[in-house]
């Protein structure tokens, strides 16, 4: 699968190159400096594009930016009508803090409606990125981690979950965009328990329903 990476940040840095060592074809777009940018993609065996070239080109896009940027790389990427667009940015203010979207909407359902002929799809929001290549190093054994995935469109649900399953993760279908609105604030607990509790960062669940 052809899959662009809008962000090179440890989101965006480290799911591409897994999906890369998966044997994806990958193509990082966007980051502050080029350098950056050719320096990751040569580390995964990867290439480095514009966020033209990677949403012209992709199967699947990864949107992953701070949220204060979204719309900077939207107004890159163009229409987007017709691409699977995977979403896994929160809606932080500066300060990473506090969300600024909630309530009665969600980021999620926000950036549906900026590019509302894109195949929307949020995951891996839930889920350190610290996380990301313990998982992969442990992919097949029993019982892998789960990783929340939510969407109005099946087909692209499908696309997250077989990508969520190369990096080892157990996808769980949360339901439609507008559950957005609570996963989100989900997510801001996993920074709790992930950062600022004692112990890793790669920090990682999984749900049991009891018989």
């Amino acid at each position: 699968m052809k899959i662009g990476i809008l962000g090179s940040g440890l989101m965006g840095g480290k799911l591409g190159q897994i999906w890369a060592s998966e044997g994806h074809d990958v193509t990082f777009a966007y980051a502050r400096s080029r350098t950056k940018l050719v320096r990751l993609a040569s580390e995964a065996g990867a290439r480095a594009g514009t966020i033209t070239e990677a949403v012209a080109e992709a199967d699947a896009l990864l949107l992953a930016v701070h949220w204060s940027r979204t719309a900077e790389v939207l107004a890159e990427a163009g229409d987007l009508d017709g691409k699977i667009v995977l979403n896994c940015c929160i809606p932080l203010d500066a300060a990473d803090r506090d969300l600024v979207v909630g309530r009665t909407s969600s980021g999620a359902e926000e950036l549906q409606k900026l590019r509302p002929g894109a195949r929307w799809v949020s995951a891996f929001s839930t889920t350190p990125s610290e996380s990301f290549f313990p998982v992969h190093a442990r992919k097949g054994q029993i019982e892998p981690p789960h990783v929340m995935i939510y969407g109005d469109d099946a087909g692209a649900k499908e696309v997250a979950f077989a990508l969520a399953s190369d990096v080892g993760f157990d996808p769980q279908d949360t339901g439609g965009l507008r559950n957005a609105r609570y996963v989100e604030p989900f997510a801001m607990a996993t920074v709790e328990l992930a950062y600022v509790q004692p112990g890793p960062a790669s920090w990682t669940y999984r749900f049991t329903k009891l018989r």
